[in-house]
């Protein structure tokens, strides 16, 4: 799940170029954005990154991650050199886009058979640390080069059990060659709601049949946190576990979806239920049946390989505050049921740490936390990253700071939230009564 705090405007740089305050949330988090806790795993400097020695038992470790398909083919190239430079490590991957990744971790979690290294979304962390799902990483982690706030969304009773993988900024990506093709305005960094659905109703005249200016958003939970963000109305869910939606904001962004449904400028409901974020055949941008959708700053590389100079990014739309947040993408860590942790920390250790892995893994995940890798890949950076690292940079200085917020509220964001977005979409139930299902949803989760 996810939520966030109110900004503090110079958290995501040191993640970036390893000199700047990294935020803490999001796909990272820390409850505290201005409170930088001390790191418990091992911060010796000096701790190797070079891998286990090679003469020990056979070991086959678990791991499984979520991502698209240049994702999955860098891991699976990091993985070859460390089991090249460490013959007795070899790994079982476990891999797919990120639909159904969480009930099928949970799943093997519930049965005391979890893969042996696990990504999991920020947003998760609390509730996974909570029930001890997680083996702590000192001191084979070596954490000395992370950003302390970047760190803390894996932090619990001063104990380390997940590492950041990377930053990143939450913003849209849009399709340029279908817009200046077609003639519609690009947006600009920096624009504003009102320009997002201005443009929306601008582009209907130039619209073929069959397209759409974006997906159905009415529903979305990530975008709607966006927008009651930008209207300076915080946090969905706080930090201390309670229902914050504010309904007069709610109900503003789902009409103004309903009304681009009646106009037909959102795909129909079951064209939009049939997207799949990613995948070449499914995805409605990279299908070409929509302009914009959101989108994180490490993901252009992504779409690039599916239509190659097509897309851009740009800032999420702000109104009184900015939309888009700063967060760590995502977490490693080692479940507690695993039989060689020693040897899946040890592992870690390397992936988050060695330059020839973050070479490998490149921003996949985002740039990567650890700082001398972070200005190791900006030196030699490609264009397409320049403009994700150009969407971070935009959204820094006064971007919202992701905060994992309160345990518990997974289920109420996966599948609560969820099933009211559908039936927003297929005019099953007015806004009205979509706040009043949320609200009402909401209060099992109360603390």
């Amino acid at each position: 799940m996810l939520k966030w705090k109110r900004s503090l405007s110079v958290l995501a740089m040191t993640a970036i170029l390893g000199t700047m305050a990294a935020c803490g949330g999001g796909g990272n988090k820390t409850n505290n954005a201005g409170a930088a806790t001390e790191a418990p795993a091992s911060t010796n400097a000096a701790a190797a990154t070079e891998a286990p020695s090679s003469g020990g038992e056979p070991v086959k470790l678990r791991i499984m991650w979520w991502g698209s398909q240049p994702r999955h083919e860098a891991t699976l190239a990091a993985l070859d050199l460390y089991t090249k430079n460490n013959p007795n490590v070899t790994f079982e991957p476990e891999y797919s886009g990120m639909d159904g990744y969480l009930d099928k971790l949970s799943t093997q979690a519930a049965a005391n058979n979890a893969p042996d290294v696990v990504q999991l979304d920020p947003g998760w962390m609390p509730d996974w640390m909570a029930r001890q799902q997680l083996a702590d990483l000192a001191p084979e982690v070596d954490v000395s080069k992370f950003d302390a706030k970047l760190l803390s969304g894996g932090q619990l009773d001063g104990k380390q059990y997940a590492v950041p993988l990377g930053s990143v900024a939450f913003g849209m990506v849009y399709d340029k060659a279908a817009m200046d093709k077609l003639g519609i305005a690009n947006p600009a960094n920096g624009w504003t709601w009102d320009d997002f659905f201005a443009l929306a109703k601008e582009s209907k005249s130039k619209l073929p049949q069959g397209q759409y200016f974006t997906l159905d958003y009415g529903g979305n939970y990530f975008m709607y946190s966006a927008y009651q963000y930008a209207k300076g109305k915080g946090q969905v869910i706080t930090n201390d576990g309670h229902f914050n939606v504010d309904e007069p904001t709610y109900l503003d962004w789902t009409r103004k979806f309903e009304e681009l449904r009646k106009e037909g400028l959102v795909p129909p409901a079951d064209v939009n239920a049939s997207d799949k974020e990613n995948d070449p055949q499914l995805d409605l941008l990279a299908a070409g049946k929509v302009l914009f959708r959101y989108s994180f700053s490490n993901n252009l590389g992504t779409w690039d390989s599916i239509k190659p100079g097509a897309y851009a990014l740009v800032t999420m739309p702000r109104a009184e505050e900015a939309g888009g947040w700063l967060k760590p993408s995502m977490y490693m860590a080692v479940t507690k049921t695993s039989k060689h942790a020693e040897e899946a920390k040890k592992f870690i250790n390397w992936f988050v740490n060695d330059a020839e892995a973050a070479k490998i893994t490149q921003t996949f995940r985002g740039l990567p936390a650890n700082k001398d890798n972070a200005a190791l890949l900006e030196a030699n950076m490609s264009d397409l990253d320049k403009v994700g690292l150009g969407l971070l940079r935009a959204t820094e200085p006064d971007g919202q700071v992701w905060s994992a917020g309160a345990g518990g509220w997974t289920n109420f964001i996966d599948k609560d939230w969820v099933l009211v977005r559908d039936q927003l979409s297929f005019g099953k139930v007015t806004p009205e009564e979509a706040f009043k299902q949320l609200k009402e949803a909401s209060m099992s989760y109360e603390k």
